[in-house]
């Protein structure tokens, strides 16, 4: 379905979850199959105009101003094969979609935290998922890609070594991906959920949870966040208007309470959400907003946690910052670190950290003043969690030098004329 801005539904379809700077195309896409896909790519190409996509929209950095917007969400099918283990995930589905097609064979993808998220956005730039530490990135676990190049031809990427090693992990560069095949795990349910402190009452929950952190085998994956909880009624009452410090775990293997008892010592939680549930429910776990809002973060990744640097995070993004912030930070390492064949950079990052704000103003300044002390720690970024136009530069900073220059290489060759449009641009 081709809509322009005459056509009713024109705007409904171009806005997606993140509602700062939405696209503002000449022409929408609406697709249902690859084929269409395909001659959406093609119209861009007779008409020469740049090209964006579209799933769930959660990742958006800056919006398109004319040009073609191609948007997958009622391309959403996902097919289960059991025996092998294994999914065909076509290009809008989300991770919902895939965990409730997976989860009567008993069996879980390498989602994230957010469910409503698009399942092949997430895989292309990495995936840091629920299970992370124990099975790696998404992106070491896809089999099979299928593409259409921005000159609008369909192929295998597999067929293309360098191609297939460029999309998993280079995010979307080098065409609009229509399906991808992934790998699937014996995971019906799991032991997580938050523990949520008042962090005024337990300032200690921030460098508890570091130390634990560096003791927990790699079945154990873990983050941390501080959200200034607003006093309004959508928010749980225990937490309406508290400084939270929100703990949140997954645990693979038979002992989840044993591994988290170190938590339980930072002091009473206002509220605690953990327990074993089925992965259906494992969006539970960090429990999201689910409302469309405007947004804006920065990330970094991290070769140590340092604890000074730790103790200003409170200070300079807490309550009394000029504009919400919320911290999020996630312990990496275990299977992330292990080398894959693919373009996914810094896997000897030990810990990431975002600091993202909620509404419209400019919080660069800010963030970047909440990001100052951990500059020593740095060693890059993860694209995946930095929502806004980052430069040149800073995109360069998600992969390993030599990495860069190889996907720069084949940006080169499969999209001289940049016709592509995403969110991160090589």
């Amino acid at each position: 379905m081709m809509l322009t801005k005459e056509t009713p539904g024109y705007d409904e379809a171009r806005l997606g979850f993140q509602r700062l700077d939405p696209h503002r195309p000449s022409t929408i896409f609406a697709v249902t199959s690859a084929e269409e896909v395909q001659e959406a790519v093609a119209y861009a190409v007779v008409h020469d105009l740049r090209v964006a996509v579209q799933a769930s929209g959660h990742g958006l950095t800056k919006g398109i101003e004319g040009g073609v917007l191609i948007t997958t969400g009622r391309f959403n099918g996902v097919t289960v094969d059991a025996e092998r283990k294994t999914a065909w995930i076509e290009a809008g589905a989300t991770w919902q979609q895939v965990i409730d097609a997976t989860a009567p064979y008993g069996l879980a993808p390498l989602s994230g935290s957010f469910p409503g998220v698009g399942a092949i956005s997430y895989t292309l730039g990495g995936g840091t998922g629920l299970m992370a530490r124990r099975y790696g990135f998404a992106a070491d676990h896809v089999r099979r890609i299928e593409v259409v190049t921005p000159d609008g031809v369909r192929r295998n990427a597999e067929d293309d070594p360098e191609l297939f090693w460029a999309l998993r992990g280079g995010g979307g560069n080098f065409g609009v991906v229509t399906g991808i095949e992934v790998d699937l795990f014996d995971v019906p349910t799991v032991y997580g959920g938050s523990l949520y402190f008042d962090f005024d009452a337990n300032p200690t929950a921030l460098e508890v949870w570091r130390e634990w952190t560096r003791t927990v085998p790699d079945e154990v994956t873990s983050a941390v966040a501080l959200v200034p909880m607003p006093d309004i009624p959508p928010v749980p009452e225990p937490l309406r208007g508290k400084y939270i410090a929100q703990v949140q775990v997954v645990v693979l293997g038979n002992d989840g309470e044993g591994s988290i008892k170190p938590l339980r010592a930072i002091g009473e939680p206002v509220l605690d959400t953990i327990r074993e549930l089925p992965y259906t429910q494992s969006g539970e776990i960090f429990a999201e907003p689910v409302r469309p809002d405007p947004y804006r973060s920065r990330n970094v990744l991290l070769s140590e946690l340092d604890p000074g640097a730790l103790a200003t995070l409170p200070k300079l993004a807490g309550p009394g910052a000029s504009a919400m912030c919320v911290i999020g930070i996630r312990h990496l390492g275990g299977a992330l670190s292990r080398d894959a064949d693919n373009a996914v950079g810094h896997r000897d990052a030990a810990y990431s950290l975002t600091v993202l704000s909620p509404g419209e103003q400019d919080t660069s300044g800010l963030h970047r003043r909440v990001l100052e002390p951990w500059a020593g720690s740095v060693i890059g970024r993860s694209l995946n969690f930095s929502f806004g136009p980052l430069t040149p530069d800073e995109a360069r900073e998600a992969f390993d030098p030599a990495d860069y220059e190889r996907l720069t290489e084949l940006r080169k060759r499969y999209d001289p004329n940049q016709r592509l449009a995403p969110n991160h641009q090589i």
